[in-house]
């Protein structure tokens, strides 16, 4: 894992002068009281991205903020998908269309306010050198600021676990603020994935790592959302821990 060195408190200040044509994707799911603030906090931050809203029909009317913000502002556009399905099939969805319009650099990004608008120039200036750049939590310099102990220590120990068994060098696989490549993206999504909650940041960091992308990890502030509640359930968890476990023995015999 390279060591990207710059100073990360220049880069949280400035707009990038982007000169790659970069897509935000916001999934989405009940998040009325959060997702308009999120948006105009990202497009004062950094004016010259798009963004793209996939709503998998929430029934707290989040779908309609998304098309009133995308009718006042052409940089803004939405998918309406007809269910929920989980945060890789959303991703999956938005990445066809960013690479379907040619977008150069497509961003994973939480709209419930998590990910900071302004973290967000420390992603984009590591990618004008890497295929994938990771907001990090667990590097010197990443911060966790409203969880309580438990929680960060399952976090830190899930990564751990996935980290060892993955036989990878990404420090935070569960991260969900990322920048990739399209030409990396184009590469991997067309592989049989198969997580559908948060195991999907695990797997798809994991392939990119395997398929020789150089991989960068960043350091970010990750503040726990006000507003709504999280969408972690058991039934997530066990789909993480089943698939990375599969994974990493599978690894581990078949010396893959």
């Amino acid at each position: 894992m390279r060591d990207f060195g710059f100073d990360s408190r220049v880069a949280q200040k400035e707009t990038i002068r982007l000169t790659l044509r970069t897509l935000v994707i916001l999934p989405t799911y009940n998040e009325k009281d959060s997702l308009e603030e999120t948006v105009s906090q990202l497009l004062t931050a950094q004016p010259n991205v798009s963004v793209l809203i996939v709503d998998d029909a929430s029934p707290d009317g989040t779908g309609a903020i998304a098309n009133s913000l995308s009718e006042n502002d052409a940089r803004i556009s939405v998918l309406h998908r007809s269910q929920k399905a989980g945060l890789g099939p959303a991703y999956l969805a938005g990445f066809e269309i960013g690479l379907g319009e040619g977008y150069e650099l497509l961003v994973e990004m939480d709209a419930d306010g998590s990910h900071q608008a302004q973290d967000l120039a420390i992603l984009l200036n590591a990618a004008q050198s890497a295929d994938l750049v990771i907001g990090s939590r667990w590097i010197a310099g990443g911060s966790v600021e409203n969880w309580p102990k438990r929680r960060q220590l399952i976090s830190r120990v899930g990564n751990t676990y996935a980290r060892l068994l993955l036989g990878s060098k990404i420090k935070d696989l569960t991260a969900g603020f990322r920048v990739y490549r399209a030409e990396l993206l184009s590469r991997v999504i067309h592989e049989d994935l198969a997580a559908h909650g948060y195991a999907f940041q695990v797997e798809l960091a994991w392939r990119c790592e395997r398929s020789g992308a150089s991989v960068v990890e960043v350091p970010i502030t990750f503040i726990e959302r006000e507003h709504g509640t999280s969408k972690m359930s058991s039934a997530i968890v066990r789909e993480a821990l089943w698939l990375i476990t599969t994974w990493g023995f599978r690894r581990l015999f078949t010396r893959g």
